[in-house]
């Protein structure tokens, strides 16, 4: 299968090209160029797979024109160390666990992913190959690509963040590392982190000398990967009887989690609609109501993985239907949330049902709660374990969060940082001093 760049300007290119470059030369993102619909059989008999067996499955579906069938089950057996629960909050509302990982969040299955496909095809190169991964993040991107890449052979990681804008224990989980990753502590925001990205894989000349990808939801092995854990809350909700009518509720910030909802759903899976939850940052919510998208700076809040004020995957988005605004409303509705409103609803979601929230995951509930029908089963996907966020957890709920292993291991290690500017000259000086 060929991947086509979403600015329709540039070569379309090869699974292996698209996973390397990352972005394409024309500055979009790529995308397959088809997606196929899965049997039916598959749905009928998905409540008798297991998360691997349904992964592996959907992994096919778009990769095994390019790897063998048998390579795809040992990477797709490799990812998923740990399960994707759908446990029952209250009534027709359940929660989609993500948090099961090796770090804590839903990134670590498109991490982990994206870090055996790109040893996968360099290893197959004649004199192996030496890549160097840079990636943005505002939160869990970080901690789950460093992890899922580290003492990866012939593969150096170098994690951009934004200077006090993520949570003690996400930074600790991607800055305590050492062996082949390095963490960048940007003067900025996180679009300026993503920018420098950008502008790193635009530079020609850089390329030339140095080869670079990306771990973020812009690479295809990173996002579509995330269709698995959507098809394995189907066969859950199947097994209990609850899959009728379904509804996600997806908190977003660069838009990859949802866009990989919406590619599930055009290969066949069973979902009535999908709701864009947002923080205050809510340009797809002005998008909804004005049909224009008007990016703009990120602000910080309490959900910080979603602070995001211009979403990348907005272009995929938009590529799925056809840029027309009046399409995506059929299927996809928003909401946006203060950090008042977020904290309210963690706290009320502990003290009536026992279960406890993260930011992000209160705003994807919260959508549901405000919208969801008596004939509708809706799922919002908890990304993070409320860990990550104890003290924003903690002062909302009234309640002490448990610290989990392996969390507490990360906090005990040293942070190290290379601390720069948001100018790309200054990127581009440490890039070239690494050659």
């Amino acid at each position: 299968m060929e991947y086509f760049s979403t600015n329709h300007m540039a070569p379309h290119a090869s699974l292996a090209e698209a996973v390397k470059k990352g972005l394409a030369p024309d500055k979009g993102l790529y995308m397959p160029e088809r997606i196929d619909r899965l049997p039916d059989d598959f749905f009928r008999n998905i409540d008798s797979l297991d998360f691997h067996g349904i992964a592996t499955r959907v992994a096919c579906a778009f990769f095994d024109e390019d790897i063998p069938a048998g390579d795809i089950e040992k990477i797709v057996c490799d990812t998923l160390t740990f399960d994707t629960p759908v446990i029952n909050v209250h009534d027709n509302i359940y929660s989609l666990e993500l948090f099961h990982g090796p770090t804590l969040a839903f990134k670590d299955v498109g991490g982990r992913f994206m870090a055996r496909m790109l040893s996968y095809f360099y290893g197959k190169e004649e004199n192996g190959g030496k890549v160097t991964v840079i990636v943005a993040t505002s939160g869990d991107t970080g901690s789950a690509v460093a992890n899922g890449f580290l003492g990866v052979g012939g593969i150096d990681v170098i994690v951009l963040y934004p200077e006090g804008k993520v949570s003690m224990i996400q930074e600790k989980q991607f800055t305590t590392l050492g062996k082949n990753i390095t963490a960048l502590e940007v003067d900025g925001t996180f679009d300026d982190c993503q920018r420098l990205v950008k502008s790193a894989f635009m530079d020609k000349e850089l390329n030339r000398k140095m080869t670079l990808t990306s771990a973020n939801s812009i690479n295809v092995a990173r996002f579509l990967p995330q269709a698995f854990y959507y098809f394995n809350a189907y066969a859950q909700l199947k097994r209990a009887g609850k899959e009728k009518n379904l509804v996600f509720s997806v908190p977003s910030g660069n838009f990859g989690n949802i866009t990989a909802g919406l590619i599930a759903w055009r290969m066949g899976l069973p979902v009535r609609r999908f709701i864009a939850a947002n923080n205050r940052n809510d340009v797809f919510l002005d998008y909804l109501r004005t049909g224009i998208y008007t990016p703009r700076a990120s602000v910080q809040t309490i959900a910080n993985a979603m602070d995001v004020g211009d979403p990348s995957n907005f272009a995929r988005v938009m590529d799925l239907y056809g840029n027309s605004a009046e399409a995506v409303r059929k299927d996809i509705t928003g909401c946006s949330y203060t950090d008042d409103e977020i904290r309210k609803t963690i706290a009320t979601v502990h003290d009536k049902y026992g279960y406890m929230l993260d930011p992000h995951g209160a705003c994807g509930y919260q959508g549901l709660a405000d919208s969801l029908s008596a004939d509708e089963t809706g799922v919002f996907l908890e990304t993070a374990h409320p860990a990550k966020f104890k003290e924003t957890v903690e002062s909302a709920a009234g309640q002490e969060v448990k610290i989990p292993q392996r969390l507490m291991d990360f906090m005990k290690n040293e942070k190290k940082t290379i601390r720069i500017s948001s100018s790309y000259d200054n990127f581009r000086e440490y890039l070239e001093s690494r050659i």
